[in-house]
């Protein structure tokens, strides 16, 4: 049985650590546990060893989990590939939308959004890596994006978000994630609310952490490996 608490201590532990080498407070850092294809049960262990806030891939997973722990206060991000007929169900629950890059999934957010009388928090995903497998801006696209994005009133950018390539090797993630930070201390002049930086997940959380993350995304180091059908 994984010991999800245990897990999770120790990742925190690591994070405290890293921070007190580089002059960070760990009080800027948010954990996301991401619960993608786990159980209400494993949720549930993880909810009572201190975790508040998770985060899912899959639109429908994400409605079905928010209606079991409607009575707790977690906080739900949706983190995974955005399909507009799916919107329907990740607006109503998500605190923070990670993977916003394009104008039309902006539209449909803002139209969720009035009519739930909300205003909805995104990050905006950049794809620094260039890799063609994955979503995201290029840097160059960034900037003409979030001046789109002032347009819709019931949607927020706060900050951007990006996946490192799954490497061993720390100069090619630490690039990226530098990268992700400059661009957002970039677009800070104009923007000063863009504050977040999620970027960092199981294999790279602490390379993150020294690049400036603030949102970190982790699955396999809380929950242990997943079980795919």
């Amino acid at each position: 049985m994984v010991k999800i608490y245990e897990n999770y201590l120790k990742i925190l532990k690591n994070i405290e650590k890293t921070c007190n080498k580089i002059g960070r407070d760990i009080s800027e850092i948010t954990v996301v546990a991401v619960s993608k294809t786990f159980p209400v049960e494993v949720i549930k262990d993880a909810y009572d060893s201190g975790i508040k806030i998770f985060g899912e891939n899959y639109a429908q997973e994400l409605r079905d989990k928010s209606k079991y722990f409607i009575e707790y206060d977690i906080s739900w991000h949706f983190i995974g590939r955005i399909q507009l007929n799916k919107l329907k169900y990740i607006v109503p629950v998500s605190d923070l939308i990670h993977s916003v890059s394009r104008v039309d999934e902006l539209e449909k957010i803002d139209l969720l959004s009035k009519k739930l009388n909300k205003i909805q928090r995104v990050l905006i995903q950049v794809n620094v890596s260039g890799e063609e497998t994955k979503s995201g801006l290029k840097p160059k696209e960034l900037s003409d994006f979030v001046y789109k994005a002032k347009d819709f009133k019931n949607v927020q950018v706060v900050g951007l978000m990006t996946i490192a390539p799954f490497t061993d090797d720390e100069k090619i993630i630490r690039n990226v994630f530098s990268r992700l930070r400059l661009l957002k201390e970039n677009l800070q002049k104009d923007f000063p609310e863009i504050n977040h930086l999620s970027m960092g997940m199981s294999n790279d959380y602490l390379i993150a952490v020294e690049e400036g993350a603030t949102i970190l995304r982790i699955g396999t180091a809380i929950f242990g490996e997943r079980k795919y059908k």
